[in-house]
């Protein structure tokens, strides 16, 4: 991974997570000084919000490790499951913050369901994401199994030498 790449990967990591915390903020600043009037539920939106935001900045953090793991070419490792697992957790997180948000807004749609049913999907979508980080952390345990191999026959390769 080039210098560039992952300069601009954590340019884009740094900016998501101030994006983040000034939501979070905005979120915050809201539950305290702004009453609701009654049409929507407006607090349980925003705590759900903070939430979401707290498993995006999750999900950024083990992004950012990972990358360093990367530069450094430890990736192959043990440690970076760790990461990768933090990253499901955050997305599995994110998805379940989602279906609280479609459960807050349904009562809204009893004229029409669609959006509801079309919310419901978005967060099997997210569902979707973490079964494909899943695939790719199983991928990363066979590289790491190779890896632990190939130093093994190494090792025996440099004694017989």
């Amino acid at each position: 991974m080039g210098r560039l790449t992952v300069r601009a990967l954590r340019a884009v990591l740094v900016m998501m997570l101030a994006g983040t915390v000034f939501v979070q903020a905005l979120m915050v600043w809201a539950l305290a000084t702004d009453p609701e009037d009654g049409s929507l539920p407006l607090t349980p939106l925003r705590v759900v919000t903070i939430l979401g935001m707290v498993s995006v900045q999750a999900a950024l953090v083990c992004v950012w490790r990972l990358v360093t793991m990367v530069r450094r070419g430890t990736v192959f490792s043990h440690a970076a499951f760790r990461y990768v697992d933090g990253v499901i957790g955050a997305i599995v997180a994110a998805a379940l913050v989602w279906f609280a948000v479609t459960a807050l807004n349904a009562p809204g749609q009893r004229d029409d369901p669609g959006v509801t049913v079309i919310m419901g999907g978005i967060g099997m979508a997210i569902l979707g994401v973490a079964l494909i980080v899943l695939v790719l952390r199983m991928l990363l345990a066979q590289a790491v199994a190779r890896d632990v191999e190939a130093a093994q026959m190494k090792a025996e390769l440099d004694e017989v030498i």
